[in-house]
């Protein structure tokens, strides 16, 4: 295409669709981060931050992406050679392992076929057999984001529970923080890793992490290395409203805008909303006649829909077709699903008529693409969307000023 008018479709499960109110906050002057206005600013964010996480504890917000505050979670609380417990449900459990090797970590990583999410009777039984409580952590994924597989956490915690170890529970919600329920304080996790791109609607640029006491005390004890990372510093600073070094001020300021939209919204609608485009998807590829890479429905992610292609077909090939002839953009197979699989993105800023229009895209790029499939996808999609209650997921008016 060599002119695309209209709006580009952005159906990768993140970055997602940045909403208009929060980009025209982000648009603001910059603001002097030493001054009184920014401190006062800040307490107030990090303050409705912790709804979000469902936490009392504090939430530490990095300039950095996700990546930058899974290695917060480990440089604060751990020390060389200490033995780590992972499990590879998909590409970024397996990255995130890969940073705990380079740093000196000793991991202990669980396979898997990634169409599956953490077995919490494996952590049980891995953390009974550790009868000298050599792991100090357990670290899973709760939404693998290339997989589509969702974890379930609080089970996860009843196993270390009921293995009566003492090891740390680190979660990544990266790609599930404000898209699906999550209770950092309920299901007793230690530090929760966050980022800004995906479910709060903002640009890539803010990192999180959310840390229990447990972990603060952990924090006093670890030895590996960290300057930039250094919790102690963060806290020191936000007690005040302020940072170390330089924050991300004008997505602070995106971020404020964002709580506002969700907290609005309500987060439990927020949640509905995101299960029900998710099932509207999971029923068009259905009808279509293609499969669901994962495998348990009890584990369906409600903020994206990783989808097979039949044998003998490139999944990249029919990605390709679908941006070419209709400007949308679809999430790649990652590691060893490249290729297999493509991923349709539903969280975020996200409608009802805005999954009608990446569903027709998707099936209209499998006909192009010559992919075998059933039509009738976006009719299936359309007839669940069309029979829901409307009422549990609209979003209120905004008051005006």
């Amino acid at each position: 295409m060599s002119f695309r008018s209209g709006r580009h479709f952005l159906q990768i499960p993140g970055p997602t669709n940045v909403p208009d109110r929060v980009l025209r906050a982000i648009d603001r002057a910059t603001m002097d981060h030493r001054g009184p206005d920014f401190g006062r600013f800040t307490l107030g964010v990090l303050e409705r931050l912790k709804k979000v996480f469902k936490t009392e504890s504090a939430v530490i917000a990095y300039p950095s992406s996700g990546t930058g505050a899974w290695e917060a979670a480990l440089v604060n609380t751990l020390s060389p050679g200490d033995k780590v417990l992972m499990f590879e449900t998909g590409h970024f459990a397996a990255l995130w392992q890969g940073l705990a090797s380079r740093l000196g970590l000793d991991v202990v990583m669980v396979p898997s076929d990634w169409r599956h999410g953490v077995a919490a009777d494996e952590v049980e039984s891995r953390l009974k057999e550790d009868k000298r409580h050599a792991i100090k952590a357990v670290c899973i994924v709760h939404n693998e984001t290339s997989t589509g597989v969702i974890s379930d956490v609080a089970a996860v915690r009843r196993a270390i529970d009921l293995a009566r170890h003492p090891a740390l529970l680190m979660v990544d919600t990266i790609s599930s923080l404000a898209s699906v329920d999550y209770r950092h304080d309920e299901w007793g996790v230690d530090v929760t890793v966050g980022c800004s791109q995906k479910g709060l609607m903002l640009p890539p640029g803010l990192g999180f992490n959310a840390v229990s006491d447990k972990a603060l005390a952990a924090s006093k004890k670890a030895e590996l290395p960290r300057a930039y990372w250094e919790w102690q510093a963060m806290l020191a600073n936000n007690a005040n409203g302020f940072f170390p070094y330089t924050p991300a001020t004008n997505l602070l300021y995106g971020l404020d805008e964002a709580l506002d939209m969700l907290l609005e919204e309500g987060l439990d609608n927020v949640f509905a909303r995101h299960n029900r485009l998710a099932e509207a998807t999971r029923r068009a590829v259905r009808a279509w006649g293609l499969e669901i890479l994962c495998l348990n429905p009890k584990e369906y992610s409600p903020v994206l829909t990783a989808v097979l292609v039949p044998d003998g077909h490139d999944a990249d090939k029919l990605r390709a077709a679908i941006l070419d002839r209709f400007d949308m953009s679809l999430g790649t197979g990652l590691g060893k699903v490249k290729g297999k699989v493509f991923r349709i993105g539903h969280l975020g800023d996200f409608n009802d008529l805005m999954l009608a229009g990446t569903l027709a895209g998707v099936e209209m790029g499998l006909e192009v693409a010559g992919v075998p499939h059933r039509r009738g996808g976006v009719q299936a999609a359309l007839d669940y969307l069309s029979a829901g209650d409307q009422t549990k997921t609209a979003r209120p008016a905004r008051a005006s000023a």
